[in-house]
């Protein structure tokens, strides 16, 4: 029977396909029928643009006008009944599927998404206000999502295969990617894509946010323009990029800076900046240039400030290097769950470089290396927060001694929605770095650092 035939059929009551006339069982099969119509006409415009579609030469406009004019050629010659709604949705999803990302397309265009979460053809959850919610959208077969994938690796000129199941790789718009396939991928492929602002935020904006204060924030950029070395911890998705964004951008105009990334994520607005990626190994294993030789690579760029994305291994040895051989200023994140578990990871690191150091060696080097550490939080009620900010001052002993500048005032308690009512307060206890940023000409403002009372009650608790 023809697809035509076959959605006539479906619209109708006495229809022999129908042995179920329930609306619910005709809406089904129609959509059936539409999905064959969809992979028909998408199978089509693939085999008819071909190379076109990856043609790096022609200008998004020009190749957007062929598929358009190609889709409304195919569909105007399609004899299937189609209303005019369904002919609308039927043009947008193979657009988005030709042109974009297929049926995410539209959750990447959405401000108020944060992450979209593909665990298979069938199952999409996104995050939005911080916290994870299933959507109604699916590709499909794996074919597709499959397809989708290697689109958006081959834009960063990235790879993925059976050989290398795993990419990390980025959208034009800054977006990141991770993507996992069979044979690593139980009922995958998995794609998971963490969005970022087209217009970075600003420090009023997380201020806005509740994620620090006016204090902490007039903090942040003394130590940023005083050239501290900076560390901003926290886990996955609490907002370690965004900070450093904002950290960033108290960086002078007059300082060239060299960013380290693995996929590029940092947007700074000055005019001296030089983003530096690392590359995975080609098919035969050869070429891959680590986070590591980045930073030692940078060291021979002249740069006034240092910036990396992410510490994640025996790059942290060649960042206290760099820290305490002239380079101050630099700032870089890692993941830990505390400021006292962030000097434990960053120990743990230098000691993947391979060298065989004592630990108080390693010790005295972040003691003297290391200025000050922010720890960021996603919290249960989905919001991003500052919850520690943490000065390291010296050793005694071999223990690295630390002081707690600003701290998240968790018994504050939380509101009737479940949210948190409690904010970054100052311990009362000025930083003994206050020297270091006068010999820069910074001034601290001692009213930033006086005592706020925390709260020994929770209130509003539900």
């Amino acid at each position: 029977m023809s697809l035509s035939k076959r959605m006539r059929d479906a619209q109708r009551d006495d229809s022999p396909v129908k042995a179920v006339r329930s609306p619910r069982h005709r809406a089904e099969a129609r959509e059936h029928i539409l999905d064959e119509l969809r992979n028909k006409i998408q199978h089509h415009l693939i085999q008819e643009l071909g190379p076109l579609l990856y043609d790096g030469r022609l200008s998004e406009d020009a190749l957007r006008r062929q598929v358009h004019e190609h889709l409304e050629l195919a569909l105007s010659q399609e004899t299937a009944p189609l209303s005019g709604a369904e002919r609308e949705q039927l043009f947008l999803d193979l657009s988005d599927n030709v042109l974009g990302y297929g049926p995410i397309d539209r959750l990447l265009k959405d401000p108020d998404i944060t992450e979209v979460m593909v665990n298979g053809p069938n199952s999409v959850y996104v995050e939005r206000g911080g916290k994870l919610v299933p959507v109604d959208v699916a590709f499909t077969d794996e074919l597709h999502l499959r397809r989708i994938i290697d689109k958006i690796v081959a834009q960063v000129g990235r790879r993925i295969d059976e050989a290398t199941p795993m990419v990390d790789a980025r959208l034009p718009d800054g977006s990141r990617v991770n993507a996992v396939i069979r044979p690593l991928a139980i009922g995958g492929p998995f794609l998971t894509v963490r969005r970022f602002s087209a217009d970075p935020y600003t420090v009023a904006d997380l201020v806005g946010f509740g994620t620090f204060t006016d204090d902490a924030a007039s903090l942040f950029e003394a130590s940023v323009r005083g050239r501290l070395n900076i560390i901003v911890s926290g886990g996955t998705g609490s907002g370690k990029t965004t900070l450093l964004n904002v950290l960033s951008g108290f960086i002078p105009e007059d300082e060239r800076i060299i960013t380290i990334e693995d996929a590029k994520e940092l947007q700074l607005r000055q005019d001296h900046v030089l983003p530096l990626e690392s590359r995975p190994s080609n098919i035969e294993g050869r070429g891959e240039i680590k986070i590591r030789d980045l930073v030692r690579n940078a060291l021979r760029m002249r740069p006034d400030r240092i910036v990396v994305g992410e510490v994640r291994g025996g790059e942290a040895l060649d960042m206290l290097q760099a820290m305490n051989t002239g380079h101050d200023g630099s700032i870089t994140t890692v993941h830990a769950n505390s400021p006292r578990d962030t000097l434990s990871r960053i120990e743990t690191m230098v000691l993947m470089a391979g060298l065989d150091l004592p630990t108080r060696a390693i010790r005295e080097q972040m003691a003297s290396a290391i200025d000050l550490i922010i720890q960021l939080s996603r919290l249960r009620d989905g919001t991003r927060r500052i919850t520690h900010v943490t000065e390291v001052q010296t050793m005694e002993g071999d223990v690295i001694i630390m002081q707690d500048l600003f701290l998240f005032d968790f018994g504050m308690g939380v509101d009737d929605d479940g949210k948190f009512l409690g904010k970054l307060k100052s311990t009362g206890i000025p930083p003994k770095f206050a020297e270091k940023l006068s010999d820069q000409g910074v001034k601290l403002d001692p009213s930033m650092f006086a005592v706020e009372k925390f709260a020994r009650r929770a209130t509003g608790m539900r």
